[in-house]
């Protein structure tokens, strides 16, 4: 029995599935098309938190892949969610700048209730880390939109947000809410938006951690894809069972 058998909706990681750096994946157009002629929902889940869900679908278009703003699942967009669900009124949100309009109305005067951390690539340093090290101590709890290990730039892998979320919860002992990849609330977010039950998706990525491992502990069977960071060794020492690995995305369409 396949793995692919009786699905009625697919959950998709964006960077390293369909498209690597600036080089869309071979096949990834074609196998798009194949899934939409099958009919088959397909929602993006993705951990990246430098551009909003309007830029993401037209990074993606330029690429000759059609989605719409509504079939991206994002992790700022559940940050977002989670602030208010929570009653946040004021937030340090280190995030970049096509993202910060986002949390402007969590800008309200006094010391921050939460700290919400995403990737600000090289602008990460001791003085940052040492203020945000600061308002943890004074009690803000922390929000990350993910915690990422390593992410694959084009030029091979760098290291990812998780590193900074993990010194921080070391250094002032508090317990990061992480809201995108691996959460489960993420999935079912996703989920929600196709109305369907975990056991007739599958998620497909090229993360054995944020994607597989996190999409099986939502009940959801979980796909490894042999493009983005993949890499034999991470993947062996991982302790992560995929219950399928495919070479790519194009494979996948071979497969329904």
């Amino acid at each position: 029995m396949s793995v692919f058998d009786g699905i009625r909706g697919l959950l998709v990681d964006m960077d390293g599935v369909w498209f690597v750096g600036d080089r869309v994946v071979d096949g990834a157009p074609a196998a798009l098309a194949r899934i939409r002629e099958r009919g088959l929902p397909v929602r993006i889940v993705t951990n990246t938190t430098t551009r909003t869900r309007a830029q993401l679908v037209e990074r993606l278009a330029r690429l000759g892949l059609d989605f719409a703003p509504d079939e991206v699942v994002d992790a700022p967009t559940a940050a977002v969610a989670w602030l208010r669900r929570h009653g946040v009124r004021r937030c340090h949100a280190v995030v970049r700048e096509p993202v910060r309009p986002m949390f402007e109305p969590f800008g309200g005067e006094g010391p921050p209730e939460c700290v919400v951390v995403g990737d600000i690539g090289d602008a990460w340093d001791h003085a940052l880390l040492d203020g945000l090290f600061g308002e943890l101590v004074d009690g803000a709890s922390l929000v990350a939109l993910h915690r990422g290990r390593y992410q694959e730039t084009g030029r091979g892998l760098s290291l990812d947000i998780g590193a900074y979320v993990a010194a921080l919860e070391y250094a002032a002992g508090v317990e990061a809410v992480v809201v995108g990849k691996p959460s489960p609330e993420m999935f079912r977010a996703a989920l929600d938006t196709m109305g369907l039950p975990a056991d007739a998706v599958v998620m497909i990525g090229d993360d054995v951690h944020a994607d597989v491992a996190g999409a099986q502990a939502a009940g959801i069977r979980g796909v490894l894809v042999r493009t983005g960071k993949y890499r034999d060794r991470l993947v062996a020492a991982s302790g992560v069972r995929p219950d399928a690995v495919i070479d790519s995305i194009a494979d996948l369409a071979r497969r329904l």
